[in-house]
């Protein structure tokens, strides 16, 4: 199969009689990709299911406006990061849970997902990210497991490289710090 760039792929979908097809072509391009990128963030597959195909929803309905300011790429994550903190913060207020007891349900809900398959130092280290405050968790899953440039992230969450640095830094020494004392 073809692959298309995005430029291609926003060209495609820009032709009305080549829309369906450019935006399946999107959702093959990213669909995983971002899929990991909330399941880190919500934890629970089900619910990281329903919150991407919010996210395609989104982008259906706004692919048409997109300026291109930014890449595909960045605009699509910056969707997804915030439809999963949009659905966390939902999911806060129905259960009337402080943060920190969020936090603890995910915690809950990593060790009882039966879709994890990795071992015990695997959810050990799951464990250490998610005791990590909601910034540096993002940060730290963006660069470590997504190897995610610096720039890229700091036009999806909206902050400076320098800002993001120092919370990746200070991410990695907590982390080593948790897997160190439990």
């Amino acid at each position: 199969m073809q692959e298309y760039s995005d430029k291609e792929l926003l060209k495609l979908f820009r032709n009305e009689s080549h829309r369906n097809f450019a935006f399946d072509l999107i959702i093959k391009k990213y669909q995983e990709k971002l899929y990991w990128h909330i399941r880190k963030i919500i934890i629970n597959h089900d619910d990281t299911d329903d919150v991407l195909q919010n996210i395609f929803i989104k982008v259906w309905k706004g692919l048409d406006k997109f300026r291109e300011d930014s890449h595909l790429f960045t605009w699509l994550y910056k969707i997804a990061t915030n439809e999963a903190l949009n659905f966390l913060k939902t999911k806060k207020r129905k259960n009337f849970l402080p943060f920190f007891d969020t936090e603890n349900q995910l915690n809950r809900e990593l060790e009882s997902d039966p879709y994890f398959n990795g071992d015990e130092l695997q959810l050990k280290l799951q464990k250490a990210i998610l005791s990590l405050p909601k910034k540096q968790r993002m940060v730290f899953n963006m660069k470590y497991f997504d190897e995610m440039k610096y720039e890229d992230m700091a036009e999806i969450l909206n902050t400076s490289t320098g800002s993001l640095k120092a919370s990746y830094h200070h991410a990695v020494k907590k982390i080593e710090k948790y897997l160190t004392d439990n």
